[in-house]
């Protein structure tokens, strides 16, 4: 099949959507849930997705980042193109029975995991709709509307289960069974649009080996980075309670859904600056580098002050009286925005592409051991708060390493970075703040406030941006991206 490659500008829009369905979706569904289900069910939920995203990763091995690489090298020979995606999806299937079969024997030897079998049954579907969801195929040819729609109707089909079977606190199964429809269900549809691109390695031969050696550097990177960034859920579960599980899910989910958004660029752009390094075309490769760095501090930096002075109001919007307890956790993560926004471009925009995804291996191998040391240190005394501290530091340690690794190519491109707007939406920040906290505003019902202050803080910012000349902004306007 021949794959129209549509432009950076309209790949960064639909899968902005996408990402922001992602949002939109958990506004819509968690303030809902949170209030019927209470902490502890939602934490019982966060835990059993948690556990199963380890099995999951096994799963996977290092295919999700590996094939967009491999699928970008390709997609102009439908040959080539359709052997890659056969021996990576058989590799995956083949992975799939072994997470099963370690998944199956962890349910009847773990106790946490015995007490919740039918749940953690309902979350393990979740590793088969990964490997047959093949994302990886659509992100490498840079194919995103498809797989957009497909993810919004599952969405919807979510929302409606969630008002039409959760009504009382023991309805949590009915969340997990939505939580896994809506992030994984389009799995199934993925995997029947996947099916043409498959012809045209009908009767060739496959040769595993070829992939194994780039497959388990990424697999070990995937290792380092889905321990840490599901350690602390699990790690509360095991150490604390449901309850405080709960409390941390809360300021963790607002968290994972604005890294999506912070990350939504750096998703479109990995297949196209794979292509400019296999053919060498450098000064392309910094010029995109140099936007996606502008976008992520434009972006990343004035959102997470914003979630920070407004953490109280938030939390009571999305999930109410019972997890205030959530506000401070939330303060603590939300500079990892900016870490995660950056790290994404150095590690997955500039080392994978580049064939260095061992240095990212071994930067989220730190961060992971950072985040087990400290969580070990924090979480008995200081609970949820305990676990945001480690996972701010171990953020903190993974974008140093990356950083230290590409400083002489930093050199080169972080002073063509958009500094002075950088600059200017700090200094505007300081009067909207201030405008935002006045008692006129802050008297207002929560949703109200809340609205109300991100017309005044983001319209103030966006003005400062399109008057400053910010490359992006005006870039989308125009429809020059």
């Amino acid at each position: 099949m021949k794959q129209k490659q549509h432009s950076i500008h309209y790949n960064f829009i639909m899968n902005f959507i996408l990402s922001a369905s992602s949002i939109l979706f958990p506004l819509i569904t968690f303030p809902y849930v949170s209030r019927v289900i209470l902490p502890v069910g939602t934490g019982k939920v966060a835990f059993a997705m948690s556990t199963a995203a380890y099995f999951t990763m096994a799963a996977m091995l290092g295919i999700p980042t590996y094939g967009v690489r491999a699928v970008a090298q390709n997609k102009n020979d439908p040959v080539k193109l359709a052997l890659v995606l056969k021996e990576l999806l058989c590799i995956n299937l083949f992975m799939s029975l072994f997470a099963y079969a370690a998944f199956g024997a962890a349910l009847f030897l773990v106790p946490q995991m015995a007490a919740e079998k039918t749940l953690m049954i309902i979350a393990s579907a979740s590793i088969f709709l990964n490997v047959i969801g093949v994302t990886w195929l659509f992100q490498g040819l840079e194919d995103y509307s498809a797989i957009t729609l497909v993810s919004l109707i599952f969405k919807v089909i979510a929302v409606v289960t969630m008002f039409l079977f959760i009504h009382t606190e023991q309805d949590y199964l009915w969340y997990g069974v939505m939580t896994v429809l809506s992030s994984f269900g389009s799995g199934f549809v993925n995997f029947f649009m996947a099916i043409p691109y498959l012809k045209a390695a009908k009767g060739m031969e496959m040769d595993f080996r070829r992939h194994m050696k780039p497959i388990m550097v990424f697999f070990g990177m995937t290792v380092a980075t889905t321990v840490y960034t599901n350690l602390d859920t699990v790690m509360l579960g095991f150490m604390k309670s449901d309850y405080d599980v709960g409390i941390y899910n809360a300021a963790i989910k607002i968290k994972s859904l604005l890294v999506t958004l912070v990350t939504s660029l750096g998703t479109v752009m990995l297949p196209r600056l794979s292509e400019y390094a296999s053919q060498n075309r450098n000064e392309e490769f910094k010029a995109l580098i140099s936007k996606a760095i502008s976008f992520v501090l434009l972006f990343s930096i004035p959102v997470s002050l914003f979630c920070m002075v407004m953490a109280r109001p938030t939390i009571l919007l999305i999930s109410g009286q019972d997890y205030l307890a959530a506000a401070m956790p939330m303060i603590i993560l939300m500079p990892t925005l900016v870490l995660i926004g950056l790290s994404n471009i150095t590690g997955i925009q500039i080392l994978v592409p580049t064939g260095k995804e061992k240095q990212v291996m071994i930067s989220v191998c730190a961060g992971a051991v950072t985040d087990l040391l400290i969580n070990c240190l924090l979480i008995p005394s200081m609970a949820s708060s305990g676990a945001a501290i480690g996972t701010l530091i171990a953020e903190t340690v993974v974008t140093a390493w990356q950083f230290w690794i590409l400083r002489s190519m930093l050199r080169k491109i972080l002073p063509k970075t958009e500094w002075k707007q950088l600059i200017l939406v700090l200094l505007v920040s300081i009067p909207a703040f201030w405008l935002i906290r006045l008692e006129i505003f802050s008297s207002l019902p929560v949703f109200i406030y809340l609205a109300v202050s991100g017309i005044i803080y983001f319209g103030m910012i966006g003005i400062t941006l399109l008057l400053s000349g910010e490359q992006i902004l005006n870039g989308i306007i125009h429809r020059k991206v």
